[in-house]
């Protein structure tokens, strides 16, 4: 049987990265099947376009995973191919908490016929089988014989065969640009970023998150070695490529157990398994100075931090206490300081925000290194604590605001302004975070940096003005080029200069012989910490 799975766009913005179940779940997919993936980020297609692939390419089986802001879509697609006569099985964290929806048992139309409830690991044989032989359930759910919910172990991860994975779809990279960028430097005919698992779970339940409902709060980790193995083996497909490849760590919080993110950390640099990553790590655990040595030893090089607010009350009232805004500049200054710089989330509408809340944050944000801050609006997610106490105290406005997605549109009422007053701040910080102003003032700012960690930051700030102003098109980036000519023409320049004052054979042998020493003093330093 020829299985498609497919993961849906919202619409609006292209993700950089693809989604890690679809490689996962073809990895459990039992033998004598075949797995094509799609995702509608790196390759968009509308619904009658998805079902003429289903009916062409024979497809005996779809499954479509989306979270939230995209099950509008992935329902519109479920319908698309059902009407092709092909089963169509969903899951992920939306239809585990909205399984009647997306059965059609609450009044409204059916889109699947099939869900997998919660993390699949265990199931998707089972629906793979049943799927085979036309008998599928309404309902998969990982339970044990007791009829328990049960969460997989992952110390008996399944190996992704990253070496023989297509990935043509995710490449970053125009293709008219590949053969002369595979010549630059180390080669960037292909740039990937490449979602990775260390751990599941998280034990902090803050309020408005759903990962502490699908996942539990019990956290379970991979082996080190199984990690290591991984990243070993991108690593090599990217060499083999002549290209790059980032990884982005997924796990909700990384660093929740440091003693083994630290072990974990050491046997990357022990193995020569770096490459560069992203991974989301609360504020609180960077306090931890040998942490932060390690982080940035073993290849790290942006981290999410999840701020918030920079409100004590805020936090406090979605259950993210162990948040403390006066750290906040100590801790992006000690990452700064290795080369690693942060994306600053922050959640604006919140009980306790008032009109200017958008002008005190970035008064705050201007004090501390340049990064990559984010901005987002309180929204209430179906099954969490905040969904059900808006709901109880008659505060949401749209509430089922996923069947008809809006970006960057509230849901609910604010306490303490208005829902237009909570949109205007957010496109206040936006507006004033990524103007060309803004992205000049953050470069002057890196002036004492090497050149390429300041091209890298100004581009990675350029790619995430997207989030908010959609850069969909090629006379979208023409017209940003143009608006950021200053800066581009200042760092292209000053390229130019450093790449004339010195031959380029010493700039290359003085750069190797430079990394190679620092590779050899951190492996040597994180050896010998116990």
């Amino acid at each position: 049987m020829r299985i498609l799975l497919y993961n849906p766009d919202n619409g609006v913005t292209r993700n950089f990265m693809p989604h890690l179940w679809m490689f996962l779940l073809r990895s459990l997919t039992p033998s004598g099947h075949e797995v094509l993936l799609i995702d509608g980020n790196a390759q968009p297609m509308d619904e009658a376009g998805i079902a003429r692939f289903v009916r062409e390419q024979n497809i005996g089986l779809v499954g479509i995973g989306a979270m939230t802001r995209m099950i509008a879509k992935a329902y519109r697609v479920a319908d698309a191919v059902r009407v092709t006569g092909v089963p169509v099985v969903m899951g992920g964290p939306h239809v585990t908490e909205m399984a009647d929806e997306a059965l059609g048992r609450n009044g409204g139309r059916r889109h699947a016929d099939a869900v997998a409830l919660g993390e699949a690991d265990e199931t998707w044989p089972r629906i793979v089988e049943d799927a085979a032989r036309g008998q599928l359930r309404d309902v998969y759910a990982p339970i044990d014989e007791s009829g328990k919910e049960r969460k997989p172990g992952l110390q008996s991860y399944p190996a992704i065969p990253w070496d023989t994975i297509n990935l043509d779809q995710f490449n970053l990279i125009p293709k008219a640009a590949k053969g002369t960028l595979q010549r630059i430097g180390d080669g960037y005919g292909t740039f990937r970023i490449i979602p990775m698992e260390s751990g599941r779970g998280c034990p902090y339940g803050c309020e408005f998150c759903t990962v502490t409902g699908f996942f539990g709060d019990s956290i379970r980790f991979r082996t080190n070695k199984s990690v290591v193995d991984e990243l070993l083996l991108l690593k090599a497909r990217a060499r083999n490529e002549r290209g790059q490849i980032v990884v982005f760590f997924i796990d909700d919080n990384f660093a929740i157990n440091v003693k083994r993110t630290k072990s974990l950390l050491r046997d990357i640099i022990a193995a020569g398994a770096q490459v560069h990553w992203v991974a989301q790590i609360s504020a609180n655990l960077l306090r931890d100075e040998e942490l932060v040595d390690l982080i940035a030893a073993s290849g790290g090089k942006w981290i999410f931090i999840g701020m918030e607010s920079i409100d004590p009350a805020n936090l406090a009232d979605v259950k993210k206490g162990f948040n403390k805004p006066g750290e906040y500049a100590a801790v992006l200054e000690r990452l700064a300081q290795r080369n690693v710089y942060a994306i600053t989330s922050f959640i604006f509408g919140m009980d306790n925000d008032t009109p200017g809340v958008a002008e005190r944050t970035l008064r705050e944000i201007r004090t501390w290194p340049p990064g990559l801050p984010i901005f987002g609006l309180l929204i209430p997610l179906p099954a969490t604590p905040l969904y059900k106490r808006l709901e109880a105290a008659g505060r949401l406005t749209r509430p089922k605001h996923w069947l008809e997605f809006i970006p960057f549109e509230m849901a609910h009422a604010p306490l303490k302004m208005t829902i237009a007053e909570a949109h205007a701040e957010m496109n206040y910080a936006w507006t004033n975070s990524y103007s060309p102003e803004a992205l000049e003032k953050a470069d002057r700012a890196l002036a004492h940096k090497p050149l390429d960690q300041r091209i890298n930051i100004f581009i990675a700030r350029i790619c995430f003005r997207g989030i908010y102003f959609p850069q969909m098109s090629r006379f979208a980036w023409l017209k940003l080029i143009i608006q950021n000519r200053r800066t581009i023409f200042r760092l292209v320049k000053e390229g130019f200069t450093a790449r004339r004052s010195r031959p380029a054979s010493a700039a290359s042998a003085t750069s190797a012989s430079a990394l190679t020493a620092e590779r050899q003093r951190a492996s040597h330093r994180f050896r010998l910490l116990p």
